[in-house]
């Protein structure tokens, strides 16, 4: 890392993301191919009324065994949708997270050993403190509020997601202030993707919301903390306890091949 600008290439943004996609995807083209060929076979059976009635009843069924199964395994709605989605909101901000500069560190993709199956999709590390920032995307036009006790994407609830990105960053802050044997605070940011905020963003329960597009310069703008000994000690530290979340995922597949 001679420039000092960032931990990780920017390929590896969205990464695990964009392979959960993918993999979504080819399985639902499969069942796709296998459900036409099954249809096409009946269709020809009854068509060419092959056997008599005794087949063109077996073939309904089959054709309904085929159906009931599409339905009843193929991924959820809009889910292969939701994760190319993600895969390139966190693109989109791990392009912008590039433009920091010089004294900031930001890992990108990474898996949390204490949150099995969660991932962090960006750690950002400088002088202006670690940043731990969660990307979100919402239909475009969706308002993002707040009240005294909740906040909200619209008319829907999302307190819950709060309380999520909470959760990471205090994970991470024990596990890096464990590391390094000093209190490492992280701050908890949400980058929001298609959704209109405030013009300064939001704030709730000690969790930020802020534009995706707005956020190198919401982190540049934080008071500093850390000397640029402390970003290199924390930098390896995090590289050290939070592994590639693609990696982990590679080898999950390969141990239950």
């Amino acid at each position: 890392m001679p420039d000092g600008r960032t931990g990780d290439h920017l390929s590896r943004a969205g990464a695990s993301a964009w392979a959960r996609y993918r993999r979504l995807a080819d399985e639902y083209r499969q069942q796709r191919i296998l459900l036409r060929l099954v249809l096409a076979g009946s269709a020809a059976v009854v068509a060419l009324g092959l056997a008599g009635r005794q087949a063109a009843l077996g073939a309904a069924v089959l054709t309904a065994l085929a159906h009931a199964l599409h339905c009843r395994y193929r991924p959820g709605p809009g889910s292969a949708t939701d994760w190319r989605r993600g895969a390139l909101a966190e693109r989109r901000t791990g392009r912008r997270l590039a433009r920091l500069g010089r004294g900031h560190r930001v890992l990108h993709d990474r898996a949390l050993p204490e949150l099995p199956g969660t991932n962090l999709d960006h750690l950002v590390i400088g002088r202006t403190g670690v940043h731990a920032v969660i990307d979100r995307h919402w239909r475009p036009g969706t308002r993002l509020w707040a009240d005294r006790y909740r906040i909200w994407a619209g008319r829907r609830p999302i307190t819950a997601l709060s309380a999520t990105v909470a959760q990471i960053a205090d994970t991470v802050a024990e596990l890096l202030s464990a590391e390094l044997g000093e209190e490492i605070p992280v701050s908890p940011i949400v980058a929001v993707h298609g959704a209109r905020l405030p013009r300064g963003g939001l704030e709730h329960r000690g969790v930020v919301f802020q534009r995706s597009s707005r956020l190198p310069r919401f982190i540049r703008e934080c008071p500093h903390i850390f000397t640029g000994a402390e970003v290199a000690a924390i930098t390896a530290a995090a590289e050290r306890m939070f592994p590639s979340m693609l990696d982990v995922l590679s080898h999950r597949a390969r141990s239950l091949s």
